[in-house]
Parts: C-alpha cells; sequence; structure tokens
C-alpha cells in the first residue's frame, strides 16, 4: 500500500510540473499574440491545464486496462467528477487564499463578460449531457446526434470568445506574462519556437503522469474494496483538477481574476462539451445514483455563480457557499 500511494503521489507531482511548465509558455504565447487575457484563461490555459483530466479518461477508454468495465468507470468518473470540483472545491479554495487580503465582504471581480460567457455555455451543455444519459444505449443515431451538438456548442464558443478578444485588449485586459519563461532560464531565447517545444515538453509530462495515475486508481480501487467509479469521482479530479487550482489560485492572489476565474470557468466548458460527447459515444452512459448527485450538484454550484454574477463581481463569501456544496457531495456519497 505504500508503494501505491508513492506511485500516486510521484505521478501528482509529475502532473503537476507538467501544468506548471505549460502554463508558464501558455502566457508567453498569449502575450506575443497580443489576445485577451479572456482567450489565454478560457482557451489557452483551461484546455492546457485540463489536459490531464482530459488524458484520464481518454487513456482510459481507449487504451486503459485489460478490465472494460473498469475503464469505462475510470472515464465515466474522470469526465464528470472534473467539473464538479472545478465548481465547488475549486472556487472555494480561491476565496480562501485571498480571504485575509479581501474578507468575506470583499469582491473578485472577472471580467463579467466572459465569466458570465462560460457559465451559459457550461451549464447549457451539461445539462444536454445529463439529459443524454436517458437516452438507451441502443439509439445510437440519437447519442451521435447529442455528442455532436456538444460538439459544436464548443466549437461555437471558441469563436464567440475570440471575436471578444480585441475589444477586451483594448479595454486593458491584455495578456501579460510576469515571470520569465523555463526554457530562457538556462539561456534559450523567448520566441515562438522554444514556446512550442516548451509547450510540447508540458503536453508529453501531462499523458506520461495522467497514464501512470489510471494504473494506480485501479491498483487502489481493488486494495481498498471501492469501485472505480466512486474512486474515479472523488480521487482522479482532485489530483488532476490541482492545476487549474494551484494556477487560479496563484492568478487571484497576484489581482488577476479574470486569468484566475477563466482557468476554471473555461475547463468546465472544455470539460462540459467535448468530454461528455465522448463519454456518451464510448460509454454506456447510464444514470446511476452516484453520478446524478454529482450532476445535479454541479449545475447548483454553477447557477450559483452565474446568478450571482454582476457588474462588481462576486463577494467572496459566496465562493465559500460552493465549498459547502462540495462537502455536502461527500457526505451523501460516502454515506
Amino acid at each position: 500500500m505504500t508503494n501505491l500511494v508513492l506511485e500516486l503521489f510521484l505521478m501528482l507531482l509529475i502532473i503537476l510540473a507538467a501544468a506548471e511548465i505549460f502554463t508558464n509558455a501558455l502566457e508567453h504565447l498569449g502575450d506575443k499574440l497580443k489576445i485577451s487575457e479572456g482567450v489565454t484563461g478560457s482557451l489557452f490555459a483551461a484546455v492546457g491545464t485540463a489536459l490531464p483530466e482530459t488524458m484520464v479518461p481518454l487513456l482510459a477508454l481507449l487504451a486503459g486496462t485489460a478490465n472494460v468495465s473498469v475503464n469505462e468507470e475510470i472515464g465515466v468518473g474522470s469526465i464528470l467528477g472534473a467539473p464538479l470540483m472545478l465548481s465547488t472545491l475549486s472556487t472555494c479554495l480561491m476565496a480562501v487564499s485571498i480571504l485575509g487580503k479581501r474578507g468575506f465582504s470583499g469582491f473578485v471581480a472577472p471580467e463579467r463578460s466572459g465569466f458570465v460567457r462560460d457559465l451559459n455555455f457550461f451549464l447549457f451543455a451539461f445539462a444536454l449531457a445529463a439529459a443524454a444519459m436517458y437516452v438507451p444505449q441502443d439509439a445510437r443515431y440519437i447519442r451521435g446526434a447529442l455528442g455532436f451538438s456538444l460538439v459544436l456548442t464548443y466549437f461555437i464558443y471558441i469563436m464567440l470568445t475570440l471575436k471578444a478578444s480585441e475589444k477586451l485588449v483594448e479595454n486593458g485586459h491584455g495578456t501579460e506574462a510576469d515571470e520569465k519563461m523555463f526554457l530562457a532560464r538556462i539561456g534559450l531565447p523567448t520566441n515562438f519556437l522554444t514556446i512550442l517545444v516548451q509547450l510540447a515538453l508540458g503536453v508529453a509530462l501531462l499523458v506520461f503522469g495522467a497514464k501512470g495515475f489510471i494504473n494506480g486508481v485501479e491498483k487502489a480501487s481493488h486494495l481498498l474494496g471501492i469501485s472505480a467509479l466512486l474512486l474515479s469521482l472523488l480521487i482522479i479530479p482532485i489530483a488532476t483538477e490541482l492545476p487549474e487550482k494551484v494556477n487560479s489560485i496563484l492568478w487571484i492572489r497576484r489581482g488577476k481574476d479574470t486569468l484566475a476565474f477563466g482557468n476554471i470557468t473555461g475547463a468546465m466548458v472544455f470539460q462540459g462539451t467535448l468530454l461528455p460527447a465522448i463519454g456518451i459515444m464510448l460509454t454506456p452512459w447510464q444514470p446511476r445514483i452516484e453520478v446524478l448527485s454529482g450532476i445535479l450538484l454541479t449545475l447548483l454550484a454553477s447557477a450559483w455563480l452565474r446568478i450571482n454574477a454582476n457588474k462588481h463581481g462576486l463577494r467572496v463569501w459566496m465562493l465559500l457557499v460552493n465549498g459547502g456544496i462540495y462537502v455536502f457531495y461527500l457526505a451523501i456519497t460516502l454515506s
């Protein structure tokens, strides 16, 4: 058991290091391309730091263990657990990190149009993915149409986010890289080639870490006598969402609220559209009780953020409420 814990911890460290390498390069790419913080946070950083939780279900379903049932449970748990973690625990941890500086009644103020757009798209897509669970598995054409609709939703989201970029840059929301690029610290120049090399290095490490984590989860489920689905809903998201948590906490503590929230909500849109589309097509995608409770609480937490998003931003205590929703989920799941 000790060796298994060390193995999971090592894979976790690799995932975190890879995310830091990737995100550092993304900031410099956004700076060079002169794009908005919304594009960098909601598209580039969100997709980049979402790679671990993207790789886990993909590798589990396409190249996981010899046990197909375990692969499907890991895949479904990873797909649905990630948005739950982001909308609840991740936003709560951001609030905790600035509680001493801003107080319970202080504001967090991401750029509102992008924040609202992200949440609107996520709520629509995730509700559609939930409805797909009630479509019979042999109704392939209907399932295919729903999966395609989710992919199309993400494409439209990208187009609208890019369209809004130029105006946001003009209004002072352009991306700025605060830290030196990692490869530049060893004497290499900061140009498009070295940025792409560092991005590729981050991706390679993310894939390696995610693959190792899948194997560790399967071993842990056998040792603990817990289903791979439950373990995937609870443990894998905590590990794979750490890149978003760490990056967003660092950004919000520096006063970069738009990047911090864009990293979270942009990842939610990505994970609420493309990943459920994969789940609908490659897994039974059925409404089990532990899955449904997670979906409903994810939608509740996201709707809470959307309802309270006004021109001044959100109060810090409102984000702490989302942490309470996650605690409630743990209570009903583990009882």
